[in-house]
C-alpha cells in the first residue's frame, strides 16, 4: 500500500478553476485534484509568498506526475498549512452544507485545525469520509461531545509536573515536553489542551529549567523529548538542546516522539539528520497509523533517520473505524519492519476530551493481539497498553497465554489453541536476596553495582524490604479504617 505521495490522484485534465463543487454526502464522479492544482489554491491564498517564488526563478511544473521542488521544502508546508473550512472546501472540492458547515466551524474554535498539504493530498476525495487519512486530520462535531469520565489532562502529566515542561512519573526517566506544535493537529491527540496553544509555547527560559531539573536528578537516565513536536523546531535550537542533555553525565540515552515523518516527511531534511548523528544515542519514536501513510516521502525520511544509525521505532494509536481491524494492523507493522522500524507500542486511545469516537473497546486490541502474536515475527508485534488515567503509567495488556498452574507444572495454550505444561525444576537454589549486593554470590560485574530503590509490585517481591501489602488511598475501606482509628 505504498504509493507516490506526490500526486494526490491522477488528473482528469480539468483545471481547478473548473473543477465542480459537490456537497457533502453525493459526491458522485468528483474531481480529482492534482498536487498542482493544490499548489495553486495554496497560492491563490498566499500571493506574496507567489511573488518570491517567481523572483526565485523556481518552477511552476503542471506535470501530475511531478511536484515542483517546493512542495518538498517543509517551511513552505508548514506557511500553507490548511487552517480553516474555505481552503479545505477549495482544495478537495466539496461543500459542506451550512448546518453541517457550523458545527465543524464551532470544532475547529475549541480544537484548531491544521493540515500540512502533503498530507491533504492523501485523502481519497472519492470516499473521503471514510478516509484514514481525513478521519485523523479533519475535526468532527462529535470533538464537542465531552464524556463524564473524560478528563483535559487524562494522564496526570501536570501533576507529575516537577516544573515547567518536565513530567516526572517512572523512577528513571522524564519526559520533556520542549514544543507545542506540529505540522499537523492530529483530532486523537492526548494533549489537545495544549497542542495549537499559544499560551503554552515554552520559552528558552522554561527549557532551561528544565534542564537544570534534569541536570539536578542523577536518577534520570533516559529523557524523552515531546511535545507538540520537537522536530518543528529549528536544527540549531534542537542542537543546543541536546547538546545541552548531552553534557549531563547520568543521562544515558534521548528519545524523541515525532510524527514529522508521518505528515511532513520533508522535514526529515539532511540538516536535522546531521544534527541528530552529532548527539547518539538517539532514538526516534514515529506514529504511523495506517498503511497508507507509508508513502514513497515517508520512506525516504525513515531511511535517511536509520542509515544515520538511529533506532527507529513506532507508536500507533488504535483508533475506531481507522486501523480498528487485524488484517490492516498486520499490514502495517509489516510494512514498519520493512523499512526498520520497530513496533513498540499499540495504544488504547487514551481519556481525553472530545475523542470518545475514537476509542474502541479494549477487547477490540486483545483480538488485535491475537491475530499478531503467532502470526508474524515477533519483533513486528507492538506491546499493546494502555496508559492508565491519573497517571498510573503504561499498563501492558495480553491475551491469556497462561491458564493455570501448579507447584510443579504450568498449563500454557499456544496461539492455534493447543494446550501444554511446562514441567517447573524439582530443586530450585534460590539466591535469598538480604540487599547486601557485595556479599551475594551472583557475578554482579556490573559497573553499577548498588541497591536501587524499589517501588511498587517490586517491592513486594524483594526479600530485603519488609513490605507486605500495598495499600491504595482514598477509598472507602481506608476510609473506614481511619474513622475506626485503625
Amino acid at each position: 500500500m505504498t504509493g507516490r505521495p506526490l500526486v494526490l490522484r491522477e488528473s482528469n485534465k480539468q483545471s481547478a478553476s473548473r473543477s465542480p463543487v459537490h456537497s457533502v454526502g453525493n459526491l458522485g464522479e468528483q474531481v480529482k485534484h492534482t498536487v498542482s492544482e493544490i499548489i495553486a489554491i495554496m497560492r491563490g491564498q498566499n500571493e506574496e509568498r507567489e511573488r518570491l517564488e517567481r523572483s526565485s526563478g523556481k518552477s511552476d511544473t503542471t506535470d501530475s506526475d511531478t511536484a515542483p521542488d517546493f512542495w518538498k521544502d517543509w517551511r513552505w508546508q508548514m506557511q500553507h498549512a490548511i487552517r480553516d473550512l474555505s481552503t479545505f472546501e477549495q482544495v478537495l472540492g466539496i461543500r459542506f452544507e451550512r448546518a453541517k458547515r457550523e458545527q465543524l466551524q464551532a470544532t475547529i474554535e475549541k480544537f484548531p485545525l491544521n493540515i500540512t498539504p502533503y498530507y491533504l493530498s492523501l485523502i481519497d476525495v472519492n470516499d473521503y469520509q471514510n478516509d484514514p487519512i481525513f478521519k485523523q486530520a479533519f475535526p468532527s462535531p462529535k470533538e464537542l461531545i465531552v464524556e463524564q469520565y473524560e478528563l483535559a489532562d487524562p494522564l496526570a502529566e501536570d501533576k507529575d509536573s516537577p516544573c515547567s515542561c518536565i513530567t516526572h512519573r517512572y523512577p528513571d526517566r522524564v519526559l520533556f515536553l520542549i514544543s507545542n506544535t506540529c505540522a499537523m493537529y492530529c483530532r486523537h491527540c492526548t494533549r489537545k489542551r495544549k497542542v495549537g496553544d499559544i499560551d503554552s509555547i515554552p520559552d528558552r527560559e522554561e527549557i532551561k529549567k528544565g534542564i537544570e531539573y534534569i541536570r539536578d536528578t542523577p536518577q534520570i537516565r533516559d529523557v524523552l523529548l515531546s511535545g507538540g513536536d520537537p522536530f518543528m523546531l529549528s536544527d540549531e535550537y534542537l542542537d543546543w538542546i541536546l547538546t545541552e542533555l548531552g553534557n549531563i553525565p547520568h543521562v544515558e540515552v534521548i528519545r524523541i516522539g515525532s510524527r514529522a515523518p508521518v505528515t511532513l516527511p520533508f522535514r526529515v531534511t539532511d540538516g536535522l539528520v546531521h544534527v541528530l548523528k552529532k548527539h547518539h544515542p538517539v532514538w526516534v519514536n514515529m506514529q504511523f497509523n495506517h498503511p497508507k501513510e507509508m508513502t514513497e516521502s515517508a520512506q525516504i525520511a525513515v531511511a535517511k533517520l536509520a542509515d544515520a544509525g538511529i533506532p527507529l521505532g513506532n507508536q500507533s494509536v488504535l483508533l475506531a473505524g481507522i486501523n480498528d481491524c487485524p488484517r490492516i494492523m498486520k499490514e502495517l507493522v509489516h510494512q514498519l519492519v520493512r523499512n526498520r522500524i520497530r513496533p513498540y507500542y499499540l495504544y488504547q486511545c487514551d481519556l481525553s476530551e472530545g475523542i470518545s469516537h475514537f476509542r474502541t473497546p479494549v477487547a477490540k486490541g486483545i483480538e488485535i493481539m491475537e491475530n499478531l502474536i503467532g502470526h508474524t515475527s515477533g519483533f513486528a508485534v507492538p506491546r499493546y497498553v494502555i496508559d492508565a488515567p491519573g497517571g498510573g503509567g503504561k499498563i501492558p495488556i495480553f491475551p491469556n497465554y497462561l491458564l493455570t498452574w501448579s507447584v510443579h507444572k504450568v498449563v500454557l495454550r499456544n496461539y492455534e489453541g493447543m494446550i501444554c505444561t511446562y514441567q517447573e525444576p524439582s530443586n530450585y537454589d534460590r539466591i535469598f536476596c538480604n540487599g547486601d549486593c557485595a556479599g551475594c554470590r551472583l557475578q554482579l560485574n556490573i559497573s553499577r553495582a548498588d541497591e536501587s530503590k524499589v517501588v511498587g509490585i517490586a517491592k513486594l517481591l524483594a526479600d530485603y524490604d519488609d513490605t507486605t501489602t500495598l495499600i491504595p488511598k482514598d477509598t472507602d475501606r481506608i476510609e473506614r479504617r481511619q474513622d475506626d482509628g485503625d
